[in-house]
């Protein structure tokens, strides 16, 4: 039988009930992922268990390399039975790893399967889950009304025409599938993705470039979006010429770091004044190296396992940011996430810095990211947000996931977060004040990001 039980990771009779009572029945927000909308459109149906569990997902990828396990059987060729076979056989080495407790979860909560995958268990729990991926009910849309998702917010170009999203709001479908806004190539003029870029957006004059952007933030208003998203390895803040620099990219010259900053500066800077008109929250997440196995980058590609955590200072550029739109009173709603804990009382301190206008946690230290979404990382960040600001007015999970499965991720959330809450009420640090808890509870799991997003109001 598998180890999942109702009360798994809950220690002590505050924690259970909190759970099960606040947090359990809670339906998901996701505000923050990169599913494919055209497959919640087109209601996918999954070839196999492999396709679903394992199909994109750089976290398993990186375990099974780690393991040893041959390319062919990650992203390769290899057969779905054999490439589940190579995971079951390297997942119950992988004690500690949050992969072993989120597979075991989306095994019981997609399929009702209470084994534990291993070699020995693989082909009777391969061949029962796909037995019911032939079920209707197992589509995207099964999938997503499983989970009781009320909102996704997926993760967008600037130059999406949108048709999916547009396709599911059509269909009349329950969830809501809303963009989200995020222009990482028309920011990142040191990439070789930039004058492409600019190529597709059929423009040559830097006035031209930047109206495009106001313009697609428009579009992407009209059709829900309500969050934009920009992926920074370190935090920008140059002042100068962005015109300047643009023309000097688009002749062919090369930028120093310093124009680089400045062009990234002023396009970030754009893009967020639009989001303060509009309501917006920005999300900066700050902090990833990426790419760093050029090898493997050559062969298979950017987000396929081969990233880590950057260790750069952040904080003085981060602050002139801020402040430079707050002083212009165009600061939006912000989402800060670090892939670094050791920034972790650097952004628990600084949201403290620019928070008002009467939104209640304006500024928001997001969730515990990617290689911190595991349980220490996600008790680090909530107690640094506790120690530091009011945890009460957190917006809680997001999945920042391209799997249909992982939502999952959201349970294992909450159930460490009333475990951390459970404990400082047994333990006489908060008095047992059900009404509050009860309170708290709901609101980081659901009503929280209801409330900061305005998704009621969409």
């Amino acid at each position: 039988m598998s180890f999942i039980t109702d009360d798994f990771m809950l220690h002590g009779e505050t924690a259970k009930n909190l759970y099960h009572k606040y947090a359990e029945p809670m339906p998901i927000i996701d505000y923050h992922c990169h599913i494919n909308p055209q497959m919640i459109a087109e209601d996918y149906k999954f070839r196999s268990i492999t396709e679903l569990m394992l199909g994109g997902d750089h976290y398993k990828w990186r375990m099974m390399r780690s393991n040893g396990i041959e390319e062919k059987y990650m992203t390769g060729d290899a057969d779905d039975y054999d490439k589940f076979l190579a995971f079951a056989k390297s997942l119950p080495r992988a004690i500690g790893n949050p992969l072993y407790h989120w597979t075991h979860i989306e095994l019981k909560r997609c399929f009702g399967i209470d084994e534990c995958l291993n070699e020995n268990t693989c082909r009777a729990i391969y061949d029962r889950c796909n037995e019911l991926l032939a079920k209707d009910e197992f589509s995207a849309k099964g999938l997503i009304k499983k989970f009781n998702v009320n909102v996704i917010c997926t993760t967008d170009d600037p130059l999406d025409s949108l048709e999916w999203h547009k396709m599911i709001k059509e269909s009349g479908f329950e969830t809501k599938v809303y963009p989200t806004f995020r222009p990482d190539k028309a920011v990142a003029i040191d990439k070789d993705t930039f004058l492409p870029y600019v190529e597709q957006m059929g423009v040559s004059s830097f006035a031209d470039f930047c109206q495009v952007i106001v313009e697609r933030i428009d579009h992407f208003k009209e059709n829900g979006c309500r969050l934009s998203d920009h992926a920074l390895e370190y935090i920008p803040y140059e002042e100068g010429d962005a015109e300047a620099v643009f023309n000097k990219k688009i002749a062919g010259e090369e930028l120093s770091l310093k124009e680089v900053d400045v062009f990234k500066t002023y396009m970030i800077r754009l893009c967020a004044k639009k989001y303060a008109e509009y309501g917006w929250a920005m999300q900066l997440h700050i902090g990833a190296l990426r790419n760093n196995n050029s090898r493997m980058f050559s062969a298979i590609g950017a987000d396929t396992g081969f990233d880590s955590i950057n260790d750069l200072c952040i904080a003085e550029k981060l602050s002139r940011m801020l402040d430079s739109l707050d002083v212009e009173n165009s600061l939006p709603k912000t989402i800060l996430y670090t892939l670094n804990p050791k920034d972790n009382y650097v952004l628990g301190t600084m949201i403290g810095n620019f928070q008002g206008d009467g939104i209640r946690g304006k500024i928001q230290f997001g969730s515990g990211w990617w290689f911190n979404d595991q349980r220490d990382g996600m008790l680090e960040q909530m107690r640094s947000l506790a120690n530091l600001g009011v945890l009460g007015n957190f917006i809680g999970m997001l999945t920042d996931s391209r799997s249909l499965v992982s939502y999952t991720r959201h349970e294992y959330f909450r159930r460490i977060l009333c475990n951390l809450v459970g404990n400082w009420v047994d333990s006489g640090e908060y008095p047992n004040d059900e009404d509050m808890l009860g309170e708290i509870i709901r609101g980081i799991s659901y009503e929280n990001s209801v409330s900061y997003f305005g998704f009621a109001e969409v």
